[in-house]
């Protein structure tokens, strides 16, 4: 495994990073997302991201547990704050930040939080008393950093331009070789402004496993056979883009590596990106994801894929 710092902070986190959104204390069972969470420090992860709304804090509780006897520092903590936790309790106003990261760290079992993330934008509170309340959470040592996810250039400007408040080092972005939407505006900002990315969907929700053949029947032990996520895949499992996925796998054979692997190191293959986010709901999946860090893969080989998925990919 290796390691890239993350933005203008001194964190040091793994290519690799294990997300826990629709898994971990909720979708998989305690023992098998135990197990993962072993692979993954087996496999040199270190980086962990969270968020308080995953299974309405059932993910952080797991967690919690599951970190409890390894050392802290062993691990780089992050998660996140915004979408609702009860019918009044949702946002990032002062309020809510102040609450939710006690709350997250009870949950966690920690003291603290290497990365607190905004998981949106929100534009019914000022921009100032969001970022004075992040900085109040920093000052008080319960988290060391701040970041935020799917913010506009605009929204990154704002907060930036907050006279005396603590500056974000992190970027959490969907991205892949199937949604290169970022790199246009949001990489190239973030880059200027010490921000790194951490981005979120690096294998399209794992359409780009290639495990989904077009016309056949979904694989009853996958994502896509969930009505949760499901639902959220709707959008990637249409023909045409299966049917690309698939014209893929002579290039991948070429690189010597799995078609996870390949989509994986073509993300990183971007300097901004610190770390790519993987679920895994078996560890020898997180073993193969892992796999793809510090991979050596021919650029001319990533711009045939690019040429293949060119028609099909969003936006």
């Amino acid at each position: 495994m290796r390691y890239r710092k993350l933005g203008a902070s001194d964190l040091e986190v793994s290519e690799i990073a294990l997300g826990s959104w629709l898994t971990y204390g909720s979708g998989v069972g305690h023992d098998r997302g135990k197990a993962c969470v072993d692979q993954a420090f087996a496999s040199g992860i270190n980086l962990i991201d969270t968020a308080n709304v995953y299974g309405r804090g059932a993910a952080e509780s797991f967690l919690g547990e599951v970190l409890a006897g390894r050392p802290r520092a062993s691990y780089v903590l992050a998660t996140k704050l915004y979408f609702p936790m009860s019918a009044t309790d949702q946002g990032l106003s002062r309020a809510q930040i102040a609450k939710q990261i006690d709350a997250s760290l009870r949950r966690l079992r920690v003291d603290h939080v290497d990365l607190y993330q905004c998981h949106r934008y929100d534009a019914a509170t000022p921009i100032d008393e969001t970022m004075q309340a992040l900085s109040d959470v920093v000052r008080q040592g319960k988290a060391r950093y701040i970041g935020f996810s799917e913010w506009s250039p605009q929204q990154i400007e704002s907060a930036f331009a907050i006279a005396g408040s603590v500056r974000f080092v992190s970027s959490q972005p969907q991205y892949s070789l199937l949604w290169r939407n970022p790199e246009k505006e949001v990489f190239p900002l973030c880059a200027a402004k010490g921000v790194s990315q951490i981005v979120w969907s690096p294998l399209a929700q794992g359409v780009l496993t290639g495990k989904y053949a077009p016309g056949a029947k979904r694989p009853a032990d996958s994502r896509a056979s969930s009505g949760s996520m499901g639902y959220f895949m709707g959008s990637w499992l249409t023909p045409a883009i299966l049917e690309a996925v698939q014209q893929l796998k002579p290039i991948v054979r070429e690189a010597g590596c799995t078609l996870a692997q390949f989509a994986l190191a073509w993300v990183l293959r971007q300097e901004n990106v610190a770390s790519a986010i993987v679920g895994a709901t078996r560890p020898e999946q997180l073993a193969e994801n892992a796999a793809a860090s510090g991979l050596a893969i021919d650029p001319t080989l990533f711009q045939r894929a690019e040429a293949i998925v060119a028609p099909v990919r969003r936006p």
